[in-house]
């Protein structure tokens, strides 16, 4: 946690920029940028040193040191930075003091079109040097448009790997097990299928799928008692808090609480028998992203929380309780400008990261500024 608050303060320090007291439904936060001038920025992940990665869609992976120091890392893997694809999500590993390995998601060239992969490599200590990087997991070429890619990756308490996946803009493969459009995907460290997923042996089937019937999953955390919940874009309407269970169908685009953009209705209507219907949905959309579930360390009363980034309308979506079933606030400032991810720190308080602003912010209760 020390270096955690190093790291705060050497930014603080080092930009020329002051923290902003804003009004919010909860009471007074104290807002300030502490990564600034990113270009399309998709992902951040905490180092134990204290130090920050942060991911651009464009295919660039930072190292930001406690001082502020921004040096790109060597070694990323050649991305497809076309649509929404690029380079995406990036996560630390629990044991990453002990492996040094982090994981990046990305749209990943297969022939003339493009596919979600995970690779894994090994962070240089001096953090400028990804090495030994291998594919673990890719899924299986045939879509292409740069839409609906998914790619939050999560690590399970189970010590598995979770990757979410779009549809890719191929609606009927969301249904499809022999393909892994729309889906969770559940894989070890190094790529193999766990032999309790839920399909692994069916025939027909693609082994890695944990649930399916998603739309275009692009926010999944874990909540305190480690249950893994993701986010998903709807259409016109529709999109979706789930909390993401074994071999579950969630529906897409069979079911759905949104219409198409042509207004057209979407499948058979909000629900079906076998087919799980959502924790919460926005209609209108907010078009959610990054999202974190809150441990309360500075604001007890969001301890459990949600915490879903909107891409649309400039907010971060509160949801209360361990359901995640109801929206309680939304906070709104001239920061939360296209919130692309947010992230709990080490010490309690709040990172958001702005599309809009190619800042990321931290936030804390103005008291403690």
């Amino acid at each position: 946690m020390r270096l955690t608050f190093a790291l705060a303060a050497g930014l603080l320090a080092a930009l020329p920029l002051t923290a902003e007291t804003r009004q919010i439904q909860s009471g007074p936060v104290s807002i300030t940028p502490v990564i600034t001038d990113l270009n399309e920025p998709w992902a951040m992940g905490f180092l134990p040193d204290g130090c920050v990665l942060v991911t651009e869609r464009n295919g660039r992976l930072w190292h930001i040191a406690g001082d502020g120091t921004r040096q790109e890392v060597a070694g990323v893997p050649d991305v497809v930075a076309q649509g929404q694809g690029g380079l995406l999500d990036v996560m630390v590993p629990r044991d990453f003091a002990e492996t040094r390995q982090i994981y990046l998601s990305y749209a990943k060239q297969q022939g003339r079109g493009a596919g979600t992969a995970l690779d894994v490599g090994t962070l240089s200590a001096d953090g400028g040097q990804l090495d030994g990087v291998q594919t673990v997991y890719e899924m299986d070429p045939g879509s292409d448009g740069g839409r609906h890619f998914g790619s939050r990756i999560v690590e399970g308490t189970d010590g598995f790997v979770y990757l979410t996946i779009g549809d890719r803009g191929d609606r009927p493969a969301a249904q499809d097990l022999g393909r892994e459009n729309g889906s969770v995907i559940r894989v070890s460290r190094d790529g193999a299928v766990p032999s309790d997923n839920p399909f692994a042996g069916t025939d027909g089937a693609q082994p890695e799928i944990w649930s399916y019937g998603h739309r275009n999953p692009q926010g999944a955390a874990l909540d305190a008692s480690g249950q893994l919940w993701v986010n998903e874009h709807g259409a016109q309407g529709g999109d979706e808090v789930n909390l993401v269970q074994k071999g579950t169908n969630y529906g897409w685009p069979v079911i759905s609480y949104g219409r198409h953009y042509s207004g057209q209705k979407i499948g058979e209507g909000t629900e079906k028998a076998g087919m799980q219907q959502p924790s919460h949905y926005w209609d209108p959309s907010i078009a959610p992203s990054g999202m974190m579930f809150y441990s309360g360390t500075l604001w007890p009363e969001w301890e459990g929380d949600l915490f879903v980034g909107s891409l649309k309308f400039g907010l971060i979506s509160r949801l209360e309780g361990d359901a995640a079933k109801t929206e309680v606030e939304r906070i709104e400032t001239p920061e939360t400008d296209r919130i692309r991810d947010i992230r709990e720190a080490p010490d309690g308080s709040i990172w958001f990261m702005s599309v809009g602003n190619g800042t990321i912010y931290r936030m804390i209760p103005a008291e403690k500024s």
